[in-house]
């Protein structure tokens, strides 16, 4: 059974280019430099599992040909990761049913406190909206007929999660990852990885951190993400060690079906 993953969006929280700015990076003509908030999707078995709604989810579909999205995994409550959230309601219609979404319980609780219209049941509700089944998420489950590993590790002082189905994981916003979550990415085809910029930051790998985690966990393919504008794709990217990469919006990795 075939497994791809798109990168919807790789940039940072402010997106690349950044309103007001205008350095090397965020004048770019590489398309590669322009990086959109961070979503992703896992495609498998006719089905696609979109991870975090990006605020510009709604673009980041029509740019990369998809059509629906049949389940959400949600990796933090943060808004670069959730606030497109609103858009997931034209996928409920197209599917004509309502979406599951699964996260761990403390960012489903943020969910349904910063978008409540989206999860309450509401006849009456004048517009259209998302509808949507919250799923906590505490161990691996089966999802389409694939089983979703969910990786616990640490955004500074937050608990968050990546995933991982088949042999590829995405793992953003991240500073620390414990020993047992280490062992869940043993044997990746693909890892996606946070590599937010050259200099420290309390709670992103910077480009040195990450990559001797990727040396660690030594998947075939390692692929930095939510990159921030001090990094340039061509520059950077030709000073990596074989076999890791910057990913880019657009970046299809795995099986092609």
């Amino acid at each position: 059974m075939s497994i791809r993953l798109t990168v919807l969006g790789s940039g940072t929280s402010h997106g690349i280019p950044m309103i007001g700015c205008d350095c090397p990076v965020c004048t770019s003509t590489d398309s590669r430099d322009h990086r959109t908030r961070p979503s992703a999707v896992f495609t498998y078995n006719d089905h696609n599992v979109l991870i975090d709604t990006a605020p510009e989810l709604r673009l980041q579909f029509l740019q990369a040909r998809l059509d629906v999205a049949h389940a959400i995994l949600f990796t933090h409550h943060h808004a670069d990761h959730v606030v497109g959230l609103d858009d997931v309601r034209r996928f409920n219609w197209l599917l004509g049913e309502p979406l599951h979404v699964y996260a761990s319980q403390a960012t489903l609780d943020e969910l349904q406190t910063m978008f409540r219209y989206a999860f309450d049941d509401d006849p009456e509700y004048p517009s259209a909206k998302p509808t949507l089944i919250p799923k906590r998420v505490d161990e691996p489950f089966e999802l389409f007929g694939r089983v979703v590993t969910p990786i616990p590790y640490l955004h500074g002082p937050l608990p968050v999660l990546g995933y991982r189905i088949g042999d590829i994981a995405y793992c953003p916003d991240c500073s620390r990852i414990p020993d047992t979550s280490r062992a869940l990415l043993e044997d990746l085809d693909v890892l996606i990885l946070d590599a937010l910029r050259i200099r420290p930051h309390p709670t992103h790998f910077n480009l040195e951190q990450a990559i001797a985690e990727a040396a660690r966990i030594r998947a075939k393919r390692t692929y930095f993400t939510h990159i921030a504008h001090e990094m340039g794709h061509a520059e950077v990217e030709a000073q990596l060690p074989d076999t890791m990469y910057l990913a880019y919006d657009g970046l299809v990795v795995g099986e092609q079906p």
